[in-house]
């Protein structure tokens, strides 16, 4: 499988909507260079301490071995007007002293996704480990846009789904994916297989398939009126 997925898709090249000007570039975990990998835990941080609670001292450990894995996939997302992209961060973040900052070298780095090619009940996916991006350009169509890319790598590498996990405490992230772009809660996530069971856990596993099989196995249950 090839590394640069972007090169399929260059209409997802560059984003230039909303007040954002920016380009897409692919990596991998195993080529991460120590500005980028020492970004990337810190947005994470910034973004999803909150949501984790108590849990992500331990979690936090987890996601950092799972960032440089030979087999994680990325695409990040560099502003390609960094002064004004700086000055927009500094002036919607007056209150957010936690804000994460690019401090590397090249254009700054203000999102990135996160994703690998598994398999989950026999059929193949592409599942977002990660979707972060800076409080300073949320809002503004990226995050649709990212997913949307996403969605194209994974039909043009023959995945029947894609999937991903979010914590339940992620109101808005709950929100984007079932609302704006339609994922479901999957059939295998823990408050489908035992609502008992469910309710102790801290995440929902959504998925959006793309035929039949994948949304047999992945989205329906075998009850009677599932879905």
């Amino acid at each position: 499988m090839k590394d640069d997925h972007l090169v399929d898709f260059p209409a997802f090249h560059t984003y230039d909507r909303n007040g954002l000007l920016v380009r897409l570039e692919s990596g991998s975990g195993e080529r991460l260079s120590f500005s980028l990998k020492r970004y990337i835990q810190e947005l994470l941080k910034v973004n999803m301490q909150n949501a984790y609670g108590p849990e992500w001292a331990a979690e936090e450990k987890i996601k950092r071995r799972e960032m440089i894995a030979p087999e994680a996939r990325y695409i990040f997302v560099r502003s390609m007007q960094s002064a004004d992209s700086e000055h927009l961060c500094n002036i919607n973040n007056k209150e957010e002293v936690h804000e994460c900052q690019w401090t590397g070298d090249g254009d700054p780095v203000v999102a990135f996704v996160h994703y690998r090619f598994i398999v989950e009940e026999e059929i193949p996916v592409v599942y977002v480990y990660e979707l972060q991006l800076q409080q300073c350009v949320q809002g503004r169509g990226l995050g649709k846009f990212l997913m949307q890319l996403i969605e194209l790598i994974a039909r043009k590498n023959q995945m029947k789904a894609v999937m991903l996990t979010v914590q339940k405490k992620n109101i808005s992230a709950m929100n984007f994916y079932t609302s704006k772009l339609r994922y479901v809660i999957s059939s295998i996530s823990p408050s489908r297989v035992d609502p008992l069971i469910g309710a102790e856990k801290s995440y929902e596993i959504l998925c959006k398939t793309f035929d039949s099989e994948a949304k047999m196995k992945l989205e329906e249950d075998g009850r009677s009126g599932a879905d």
